[in-house]
């Protein structure tokens, strides 16, 4: 028999989610160029199908964008930052 004690908590909101690990873990993203300007609008329009790989913070807000997966994670650990993949 369960008791009050052993409740289960609801899930995550949305914000204490994104909070998780904000300041010590990125996400590797692949994408194409054509994706590029939606997360850093600063960039330069590209060629389209280009794949390119994005670094995102936890919040996923985007930190860099390069044309390889090692030089993001090279990045990241430089900023000391543990990267997790996302497809």
């Amino acid at each position: 028999m369960m008791n009050e004690s052993a409740a289960i908590r609801s899930p995550l909101s949305t914000a204490e989610f994104a909070a998780i690990g904000d300041g010590h873990i990125a996400y590797v993203k692949p994408i194409l160029s054509e994706e590029l300007n939606a997360l850093f609008p600063q960039a330069p329009e590209l060629e389209p199908g280009l794949r390119l790989f994005a670094l995102l913070g936890a919040d996923g807000s985007p930190i860099v964008v390069a044309d390889t997966r090692e030089a993001l994670v090279e990045s990241a650990r430089e900023h000391e930052l543990v990267t997790v993949s996302i497809h």
